[in-house]
């Protein structure tokens, strides 16, 4: 069952938010039932939740998913005007699979096409590394919508495109540090990192860089020490 809800966790993070663009995601949340993208999303939430269970028989809990995941991303044009649309969306998408792998494992019977022993370390390892990248930085920044933080509006989009990649490139550092135990290598990148952005005379830019930066650290250290637990 666990190795199931891994896969099908991966599964959404790869229809949710790699094989979706930024302006397809948005133009879905402001349109909802209308979005000429919300059809299409929905049929790749399928292919990818059946793909990677492995197993025929999940045909049905995976359509069933995408209907729901169907269901929810046309209705989240209603919850925009909540801070905290994004986290909800995102609960009740995971609470779905979550039921759904749950279900599948206590009346369904099992028909793998694909019997290659997987390990659930390794999973959970690919797991991280996934969230790491765009997840990641879409969670920092709901989350600093949702904390009120003020944002830096007068910073080009090629200087927040190389934001969003220094954050992914950090946190893969620090996952594969922790992963192998080098934390006090983490320590170091934490400490240097600071002393370059205390460096900015601008209050409220520095500030903000630095709340996105111990989100960063602490979502990609919370990844390494659950995968530690494996």
């Amino acid at each position: 069952m666990l190795k199931l809800l891994i896969l099908q966790i991966i599964a959404h993070i790869m229809s949710d938010y790699f094989f979706q663009t930024d302006a397809s995601a948005k133009e879905k949340n402001e349109n909802g039932f209308k979005s000429q993208f919300l059809l299409k999303h929905a049929f790749i939430t399928f292919i990818c939740s059946w793909f990677l269970s492995f197993d025929i028989n999940f045909v049905f809990c995976s359509l069933t998913i995408s209907i729901l995941h169907y269901v929810i991303d046309g209705l989240k044009k209603n919850l925009n005007t909540s801070r905290f649309s994004f986290f909800i969306d995102q609960i009740l998408h995971l609470a779905i699979i979550g039921l759904f792998v749950r279900i599948f494992n206590q009346y369904f019977e099992s028909n793998t096409i694909w019997n290659i022993p997987i390990d659930i370390k390794w999973l959970v390892i690919i797991l991280g590394y996934l969230i790491c990248l765009k997840p990641a930085n879409i969670f920092i920044r709901e989350t600093l919508v949702a904390g009120k933080i003020e944002s830096i509006s007068d910073t080009s989009a090629e200087l927040k495109n190389a934001g969003k990649l220094i954050g992914i490139l950090e946190r893969i550092l620090v996952l594969t540090f922790v992963i192998i135990g080098k934390l006090e290598v983490v320590g170091f990148l934490i400490a240097a990192k600071s002393i370059l952005r205390y460096k900015d005379t601008n209050t409220i830019k520095t500030e903000y860089v630095l709340i996105g930066t111990m989100l960063s650290f602490g979502i990609a250290m919370m990844i390494g020490l659950v995968i530690g637990k494996f």
